[in-house]
């Protein structure tokens, strides 16, 4: 057996010094109530052992299904990005029958093409320190101690095998002069992991899981079904044995049964409006299983990424990311006096503050996303920020250009640098880059547990959808390996021992489940069309984004979340009763689209904003101004909130009628416990 290697020296596992006594009474929550304590504890059904053998253990243990068996198996995978396309190509290969479903044109659509800085490996080619366990240990620490150690140590051990497979498919991953794969450094750790291809992995990625999906669907394993969108998901008997459909084209709604159903459909970021995401990027699929049963967890733990294009206009329909890459050879710098309004060149060095490298000298530019993220912030708050209405901090590349010459920068960058001349009419190669936080990833998602299956049987959820593998904070370049550790490597073991422990029985589409489903959709579906109001979709998601970005962003606090959630409900009120939603639904209506999407993030929203007010500690993502630590940095509370937050609808979950007044049914509050047995609690130090 491998013995783990030595890791950062951490505090002995005592209670953090700045927690309240573990006895303190809190306060009674009003707008939600916690499980009962003699209730079923949340389990993540994690395997017990030592932690470096648990998966390798938990796989001998689980049951396999005879291969003549798995045709008689039907699956259907939503989403069809790096998780989705991974996970229907591995199940086609093993000789399930799989139905693949995506709301894009086209597979080579899906939004894990943005992810461009890299992904992370435990492979230590630069034979500089790094290892599966300090993987796992950087990984624990960026998501500030509110992960699942069980699922993080499977991360980083599967992280090797991820980039083995993609070289085998030709992913044209970059090359060092002697035929290694090449690294970079990303943010949160002091190795280098991160193999990429230029700034374009993510697409790059897609693309090797795209061909061996088109090569399943060639063979027939699986179907592709595109331009389709998930409107519900079927709970028949207690387990997912279906979703309900609607063709983007022709409006037609179908229902479609199986014996187990997979959501790898990203995240929720779209929720704040203006994020990185794209536009078509929406939560339906993980809200409308959220109706139906299946717990969402920890939907407080929101991504700000620090490199992305400052807002340029009120009517903004999305923001640009440039890639957490460049901060390897970019440095991040403001005036070091308020009210400095030179260009930047004209600056001379005195004058200038890099603040990340002053305050913390040993991450320096590459400190975690919600570091650097929050300290941007703070200096634009002191009045130091560039740019229009001084929401800007300038990344600088003079140094790197002097030093490696401009056609390295442009070999490790170029198309980075190009898409930003295109959006900003300035040339990143004379002048420094103007970047600004903006939402970005979302950690929480449907609650899973280390078989990345939901509470309600059945029902998988792969990728950025489920909640399961960064805590509060997701370092960058990891959720390209997690998308593709649990397409191709976790759920084709976890899914066969479903199958063959629960023996799902036969269901048709007369059960009486499926056709509520289908009168739900139909009755939402007229519901939106009939409304006849006055303003558009696009208004009412620019106002929800305004409220929730102000006063649930980079920054929360107890009166800032009372606030947001007592004009939450007046808003949701008002887009059912004013919105216009022109045009029919038989037929290509991309504002009968919309208008369902952001239906869901009105609702969605509200249950974000209570896990934050609820959450009263600060960790990763998660800020809250009353807990601090004198230096500004996130204060944790290990002895109440060391736990993932499982949140279940406790309105009637035979139905997705909209709640179109009034606050949502009153969310219940469930507990799963964590523990840290390898990682010890400490306060998160970068400096």
């Amino acid at each position: 057996m491998t013995v783990a290697p030595e890791v950062p020296s951490a505090k002995p596992p005592t209670a953090a010094p700045h927690a309240p006594p573990a006895e303190a009474p809190r306060e009674a929550p009003t707008r939600w109530r916690v499980a009962p304590a003699d209730g079923a504890a949340l389990d993540g059904h994690a395997p017990s052992g030592p932690i470096t053998e648990l998966w390798d253990r938990h796989r001998f243990d689980m049951k396999l299904i005879n291969p003549a068996n798995r045709r008689k198996n039907h699956v259907i995978v939503v989403g069809s990005g790096l998780a989705g396309a991974a996970a229907a190509a591995s199940l086609g290969e093993l000789g399930y029958r799989v139905s693949c479903f995506c709301y894009q044109d086209s597979p080579r659509r899906a939004h894990s093409i943005a992810a461009q800085g890299g992904i992370n490996a435990a492979k230590n080619y630069r034979n500089d320190g790094d290892s599966v366990y300090r993987l796992f240990y950087d990984t624990v620490k960026g998501g500030d101690y509110r992960s699942r150690e069980a699922n993080v140590y499977r991360l980083a051990q599967l992280s090797v095998d991820i980039i083995d497979q993609c070289v085998a498919q030709g992913v044209p991953f970059a090359r060092e002069y002697g035929g290694l794969l090449d690294n970079r450094s990303f943010g949160g750790a002091q190795v280098s992991r991160t193999f990429y291809a230029r700034g374009q992995t993510g697409q790059q990625l897609l693309l090797g899981a795209y061909q061996a999906l088109a090569r399943q669907i060639h063979v027939g394993s699986v179907t592709m079904y595109s331009r389709t969108e998930m409107l519900d998901l079927v709970v028949a008997d207690g387990a997912a044995r279906g979703i309900v459909t609607r063709d983007l084209v022709t409006g037609e709604v179908q229902s479609r049964t199986a014996d187990a159903v997979i959501l790898a459909t990203g995240g929720y970021g779209n929720v704040f409006h203006l994020s990185t995401n794209a536009k078509g990027c929406n939560a339906t699929a993980i809200w409308r299983a959220h109706r139906r049963g299946a717990l969402l967890a920890n939907p407080c733990f929101t991504q700000i990424h620090p490199t992305c294009i400052p807002v340029a206009g009120d009517y903004q329909s999305k923001l640009t990311l440039m890639s957490e890459s460049l901060r390897n050879d970019g440095r991040i710098w403001v005036p070091a006096k308020p009210g400095d309004t030179r260009s930047p060149n004209e600056i001379p060095e005195a004058d200038r503050d890099y603040y990340l490298e002053r305050k913390y000298p040993s991450f320096g530019n590459l400190v975690p996303r919600d570091i650097a993220s929050r300290n941007a912030k703070e200096v634009c708050d002191e009045g130091r920020g560039v740019g229009p209405g001084g929401r800007g901090v300038y990344l600088d590349f003079s140094d790197a250009i002097a030093r490696l010459g401009v056609e390295v920068i442009k070999e490790r960058y170029g198309n980075l640098f190009d898409m930003y001349e295109r959006i900003t009419g300035e040339n990143p190669y004379r002048v420094p880059m103007r970047i600004y936080p903006a939402i970005h990833y979302t950690m929480g998602g449907l609650w899973v547990d280390y078989n990345l299956m939901s509470n309600l049987p059945g029902l998988f959820v792969l990728g950025e959808a489920n909640f399961s593998d960064h805590g509060a904070n997701r370092l960058g370049a990891s959720a390209l390996m997690q998308g593709l550790a649990d397409g191709y490597f976790v759920i084709p073991y976890t899914l066969a021992n479903y199958l063959a422990t629960a023996k799902p029985p036969p269901v048709g589409l007369d059960h009486p489940s499926f056709k509520a489903s289908e009168s739900d959709v139909a009755a939402r579906t007229g519901r939106l069309l009939a409304i006849g109001g006055r303003r558009t979709v696009d208004d009412f998601h620019r106002e929800l984004g305004s409220l929730v970005w102000e006063l649930c962003g980079m920054s929360r606090s107890a009166e800032g979340l009372t606030k947001l959630l007592d004009q939450l409900p007046s808003l949701r009120e008002e887009f059912w009763t004013d919105v216009t939603v022109p045009g029919m639904g038989a037929e290509l209506n991309q504002s009968l689209e919309k208008a369902g999407r952001v239906a869901d993030f009105m609702e969605l929203a509200e249950l974000l904003a209570i896990d934050a007010l609820h959450r009263e500690e600060s960790c990763g993502g998660h800020f809250r101004e009353e807990f601090q630590t004198p230096e500004g940095e996130a204060l944790r509370d290990d002895d109440h909130f060391a736990y993932v937050a499982g949140w279940e609808w406790s309105g009637e979950k035979g139905s997705i009628e909209p709640v179109t007044s009034g606050p949502l049914p009153t969310p219940i509050l469930h507990k799963e416990a964590l523990r840290f047995e390898h990682v010890k609690f400490s306060q998160r130090s970068y400096k």
